[in-house]
Order: C-alpha cells, then structure tokens, then sequence
C-alpha cells in the first residue's frame, strides 16, 4: 500500500497541545509550552485510514507526526535549529515508511519553503501549497458568488501579494477582477509583481504596504506568514468577504465578534474521498482537510512520489497539475468554515442583510 506522512505543529500552543496531551496542555502556560517546544522530540499524533480513490479505487495509508514547535518558536530560533528539528521529524516519516512527505502550516514557509529539508531527506517533500492556491482562488469565486459580488467588476485585494501563495493567487486573480490590490510589506517586491503581472493581466493593479487600502476592497484574500493578525474591523467595507488562507490566521477574531456585516471564511478546506479516519481532531469536521494535506494525499493516491511543490516560486501549471489530480480522485472543494465553525446559509444571507442596512444607514446620514 503507498503511504503518507503529514507534519503538523502547534498553532494555538494551549489549545492544540492538549488535544494531544491534555494535562500538558491545561499545566503548561503558552510561554512554557514556547520554551520546552525547543527540547520537545517530533512527536508521533495518529494513522490515516479510509482514504480512497472515488476512479482507481486505490487506498492509501498516512500518519500525522508533529514537530514539537509552535510559529513563535519557529521565528525566534536560529533558522538552521528549525530546519534541524523539522528534518528529525522528517525522519521519523521515513521510519514510518512514508512515501511522500507534507510539510503543514509554518513548517512550509521557513527559510526557503522546503528546499533544504527536502534536500536532506530521502523521503520526498511538498508543502502542498500548489493545491492551496487552487483551493484559495476558487473559495473566493465562491463566495463572490452567495454575495452577489460581480467577480469581473470587483476590486480584490491579495494580502502578502508577494509571498509564494500570495503570487501565484494574485496572479489567477488579476486575469479574473476589474482591479487588483497587491498588498506586502516590501514596495521594491511589490513593483517587482506588478511589473510581472502587468503582461497578462485584465485587472487595473494597485500596490500598497498599508492596510488601510482593504476598504477599497470586496474580495480579499490573506496569505502573510505573519505570527499576529494584521486584519482588523476598521480595515474592512461592509458586504465584504475575507478568505483567510494563514495559519496563524491574518483575521483578528475581533472582526467576527464586531463586525456582523462581513463575511471572513477559512481558506482550503476539502472533502477527502473514501471513508476516512484521520484518529485525531485537527479541528476539522470528519472527512474534510486543509487543502495542503489533500496535495499530499492526492499524490499518494496519484503514486507521485517526488518533491512536488518546494522553493517560492510555484507555477500555474502545477496549480492546474494538482487540481486535476485531485479532482480525478475525488477531492472536493468543501463548504464553508469560518473560525473553526461551519458557515449556514443564514449566517450568509445576515451578512448581506446587515451589509444593506449598514449601507442605508450611511447613505442616510450623508443625506441628512
């Protein structure tokens, strides 16, 4: 049987840490569970069972594994200790028997986004970050559309425009909008895009390091590699959709709490195919994973065993590459989810009333 392994690590240092070990995770605060992060060995979470090709019928096998460290950790730490820990962890894959190995969340985006750790493996490696392209852009034509935004007259806005997720996105999308905000931290990177983008793209192009710009904005999607979040309530109009591709989320939890008239969904989750198992609560409903596990289960499936999606630079012919493989075994764009919650269509449709009435109620106060 071909097989998978899938590193995860803790995000919310308190919250994930007990879904593994519990006591730790209520004993420990989040700046120790920081400090012993950095002595914690990889650690062993669980085996994947169920998964099937809906057209080979093929199964394959995978594991979770963990490496001990959290975001913080990761960006304190000499970048050549982080790279050692994740390799150890890699290793622990190919002890497994693992024939293909996914890089999850910020394990993906350290240093040169997988390069020197699939280098120094045998076992191949990708972030998967092809597919959560892919699955970023086509959440966001999805929600444009229970919104009733007009993709092809709307401004959207792509947060961390210049990040290796952020590029390629920025890219589907300024050959789809009227106009495209390319927002980062670095003008130079960011007039470098343009540049880039400016060939072949239908959309008027707009660079910017402020945040202040996402007003412009109904479609947004965020993909910075940020340890805080940089989206707060006053950055956003009413009506707007916010596709949160980051983990650690971009979105401050204040603008669920504040703001009823915008629409923020997690980006890149998927309907596995096959009666799937993954014995470990990720923080998903059953069956269902972030897109970057559903790139290295779809490759396993598919018997790709090589480095896939490493470095920064990912092309739109991966991205096609992958979602055809995907398709073809069965994945599935899945409903959507915001902050951990599934999103009802009367949550939507409150959004869009809360966004009319907000709107009504400016227009009045400008009359008057």
């Amino acid at each position: 049987m071909d097989t998978f392994a899938f590193i995860i690590h803790p995000i919310d240092p308190k919250r994930d840490v007990s879904r593994k070990f519990p006591f730790l995770g209520k004993a420990l605060s989040e700046k120790q569970i920081d400090f012993f992060s950095t002595f914690f060995p990889p650690v062993y979470i669980s085996e994947i069972e169920g998964i099937t090709s809906q057209t080979t019928g093929k199964v394959v096998k995978g594991w979770f594994i963990a490496c001990p460290y959290t975001p913080r950790r990761m960006m304190q730490l000499p970048e050549r200790t982080v790279y050692r820990k994740i390799i150890q962890t890699g290793r622990m894959a190919e002890g497994l028997g693992a024939n293909i190995l996914g890089l999850g969340a910020f394990t993906s985006v350290i240093g040169d986004a997988g390069v020197t750790i699939a280098n120094a493996l045998d076992v191949p490696v990708t972030t998967g970050d092809s597919y959560t392209v892919a699955m970023a852009v086509q959440a966001i034509r999805d929600a444009a559309k229970v919104m009733d935004i007009k993709l092809s007259d709307a401004t959207v806005a792509v947060v961390g425009a210049t990040g290796a997720i952020g590029r390629v996105c920025a890219e589907l999308l300024a050959g789809e909008a009227a106009r495209t905000l390319l927002i980062a931290r670095d003008e130079k990177k960011l007039a470098a895009l343009r540049n880039r983008l400016k060939v072949q793209a239908r959309s008027e192009l707009v660079i910017s390091t402020k945040m202040d710009v996402l007003k412009e904005a109904q479609l947004i999607l965020t993909v910075t590699s940020s340890i805080h979040d940089v989206i707060h309530p006053e950055h956003l109009q009413a009506g707007s959709v916010v596709c949160d591709v980051a983990r650690p989320r971009d979105v401050s939890a204040m603008v669920a709490a504040v703001r009823d008239d915008i629409l923020v969904i997690d980006g890149g989750m998927v309907d596995v195919p096959g009666p799937v198992n993954f014995h470990f609560n990720f923080g998903f409903p059953e069956g269902k994973a972030y897109a970057c596990m559903a790139e290295t289960i779809a490759l396993a499936l598919e018997g790709r065993f090589e480095d896939y999606t490493v470095g920064r630079e990912i092309t739109l012919e991966r991205v096609n590459e992958i979602t055809a493989m995907a398709e073809k075994h069965g994945f599935r764009m899945s409903g959507f989810r915001s902050f951990e919650r599934e999103v009802t269509e009367e949550q939507i449709e409150a959004v869009r009333q809360n966004a009319r009435k907000g709107k009504r109620t400016r227009l009045g106060g400008l009359h008057g």
